[in-house]
């Protein structure tokens, strides 16, 4: 697919798994919700002590240095010490990001959670949750749910507001519409992500393995015997979809495989507008510019900004010497004055639309992970993938994955 970038042109993310903007915590792996692929069983009983929490989380002062933690689960909000979660990570100079489906989120807990230090939020929202009163709705009329919790948010002030949404191939067309809807509230919408849906088809073509040990993958939540579904959807897929709304969306840097290089397993896009204009988006110069400014002050990389830095945009355009697609903006934004003013007299925020390409089963058995994955949690001291953390569960370790040898032999 001819998506006119390559990985020469864009900025590759500096993250690793010893310097990394983003560490995961699942303080529980209960859930009040069902989600389609969701990565995770819902044990009800699960909600870990402080104690245990205290432990994970030195695991990853020790080891790791990070901007944010992206608080899971499970859903998080069910934990019953969450407001106590998030003191614990404030208090050790990181930025609690609640990672949920907003289901337990009621106004009196998020002023609670302020208080605490949260930083901001994202809210999972698709049409394939079993999600009560929402049931049957497509991913346009979930933009009202959505919007519900964004003015939530903007109403206590000072906290970032995410959105992901895991998309399937029936809802690939809905893409475009669902960017279109965060323009619209772009002043109180930071980031839209878009989780494209993986499941481990068990059509046996492949064995999994612990050791020398054949096991059984039917009990992985993550596998599925009968899927018709394609599960092979890739980034650059979803960037076409959302050029039929924007043609000029250009992402500026990426994440890549652990075994494709070529690979977009973070897919970053960042824009400049408001809600009457979308300007241009950043170039890859901008994201250097911004990850290494940000590690060689504080000592980490850049993962959530303020909801104050996402709307001063017009500064933003100081730095377009640097950077082309910056450049291209500010050519628009002037040239708005007259084909577009209330654009121009409107104020510029920033926004970012992510792209996120999750395990990929190569022929030969490979499995490509996000190299640097920012989602990267703590089991028994150690560090592992958050999405194959079942295996760990289950086994103690990932599954290796073997073609049958009739595959070998093609």
């Amino acid at each position: 697919m001819d998506v006119n970038f390559s990985p020469q042109m864009l900025y590759r993310l500096p993250w690793n798994l010893a310097d990394n903007a983003i560490s995961w915590l699942e303080p529980t792996y209960a859930c009040n919700l069902y989600c389609d692929g969701c990565y995770r069983e819902n044990r009800k009983s699960s909600h870990k002590s402080l104690a245990e929490i205290e432990e994970e989380l030195e695991v990853f002062a020790r080891n790791r240095k990070t901007d944010s933690i992206s608080i899971a689960g499970g859903d998080p909000l069910v934990h019953p010490q969450i407001v106590e979660i998030v003191k614990m990570i404030k208090k050790r100079g990181w930025k609690p990001i609640i990672n949920t489906n907003g289901q337990a989120l009621t106004k009196e807990l998020l002023i609670e959670l302020k208080k605490a230090g949260v930083w901001g939020f994202t809210f999972h929202i698709d049409s394939y949750q079993n999600r009560p009163n929402w049931k049957g709705k497509n991913e346009i009329e979930l933009n009202e749910l959505r919007l519900q919790f964004a003015k939530m948010l903007a109403e206590i002030g000072g906290l970032t507001c995410s959105f992901n949404a895991t998309i399937y191939p029936e809802t690939i067309h809905y893409v475009p519409e669902l960017v279109k809807w965060a323009q619209e509230h772009i002043d109180i919408v930071h980031i839209m992500v878009f989780i494209i849906y993986r499941i481990a088809k068990l059509d046996g073509l492949y064995d999994y393995y612990i050791g020398d040990k054949r096991v059984n993958f039917d009990n992985i939540t993550y596998s599925r015997e009968a899927e018709t579904r394609r599960t092979d959807v890739k980034s650059e897929e979803i960037v076409a979809e959302i050029r039929k709304a924007y043609p000029d969306f250009t992402p500026c840097a990426f994440l890549n495989g652990t075994h494709l290089p070529n690979s977009y397993k973070w897919l970053l896009a960042g824009r400049m507008g408001n809600k009457h204009q979308i300007f241009g988006y950043v170039g890859p110069k901008f994201m250097e510019l911004v990850q290494t400014v940000k590690h060689f002050f504080t000592g980490t990389y850049l993962a959530y900004s303020s909801p104050i830095a996402q709307k001063i945009g017009r500064l933003y355009f100081l730095l377009a010497p640097f950077d082309k697609g910056l450049r291209q903006a500010v050519k628009n934004y002037f040239k708005s004055f007259t084909t577009n003013p209330r654009a121009f007299f409107n104020r510029v925020h920033y926004q970012s639309i992510l792209i996120i390409q999750p395990i990929d089963i190569l022929p030969d058995g490979e499995t490509n992970m996000c190299d640097g994955c920012p989602d990267i949690t703590v089991w028994k001291g150690r560090l592992v993938w958050s999405c194959r953390l079942e295996e760990q569960l289950l086994w103690g370790q990932q599954a290796r994955v073997v073609p049958k040898k009739k595959i070998l032999e093609i």
